[in-house]
């Protein structure tokens, strides 16, 4: 069942998306049934759950935080994290980059953009991650690597907001690149799109969807 839903998902991606099977909530057992399947990219939005998962399975697999970070959970996923997906503060830069100090390891992560109608989701404005960019403090940050952005549309049926939503993630990902990336290779991962919006996001410029329950059924 997990195999077929990774495999249909899997068959409509473009060469250059990658799926990431969001995991949060489920057991390990399903994550490994998916691993076998070929899947080794799996979405935890909680750093203890994440942890304990990572612990228990296979060490290739490559874990992506998705959910909203609290800068004291950093250390529970900064040993193996593959990627944060969700920064939306200096202070949190700032502890990643002290907890991958202190492992010994540059983080990659992404800029997490508020482009939603929706008050409840975070993330950064462009002006924000501007500012950011700019700061004295992002200069000496020397463990962390800024790879794109991430960015989470209004929770809707109306495809045309959806898509204006994504186009927008797109266009501030266009902006940092040309003003504070143009000659970082790494900066080109733009985050967008889950089981009900991917197609959209892919359309727009998405590099990476968050596919949970089109794989493992809803909660």
């Amino acid at each position: 069942m997990i195999a077929e839903q990774i495999n249909n998902i899997l068959s409509s991606l473009p060469a250059h998306v990658q799926l990431i099977a969001v995991s949060k909530t489920k057991p390990s057992a399903l994550i490994q049934e998916a691993y076998q399947n070929g899947q080794k990219i799996f979405g935890e939005n909680k750093a203890q759950e994440m942890s304990a998962k990572h612990s228990e399975l296979p060490k290739d697999i490559q874990w992506h935080m998705i959910g909203h970070m609290q800068s004291n959970k950093v250390k529970y996923i900064a040993p193996f994290v593959s990627l944060i997906h969700s920064v939306d503060s200096l202070a949190l830069l700032i502890e990643i980059n002290k907890q991958a100090l202190k492992n010994n390891r540059v983080i990659s992560v992404l800029l997490q953009f508020h482009i939603a109608d929706e008050e409840t989701k975070f993330g950064l404005s462009l002006k924000e991650a501007q500012d950011l960019l700019n700061s004295k403090e992002y200069a000496t940050l020397q463990n962390i690597q800024i790879c794109g952005v991430m960015g989470m549309a209004t929770f809707s049926d109306d495809s045309d907001q959806i898509r204006k939503e994504f186009r927008q993630l797109k266009s501030i990902f266009n902006e940092l690149k040309n003003t504070f990336f143009s000659a970082q290779e790494n900066f080109k991962e733009i985050s967008m799109g889950m089981s009900g919006d991917y197609k959209i996001a892919i359309e727009e410029g998405s590099t990476l969807v968050r596919i949970g329950s089109s794989i493992f059924g809803g909660r």
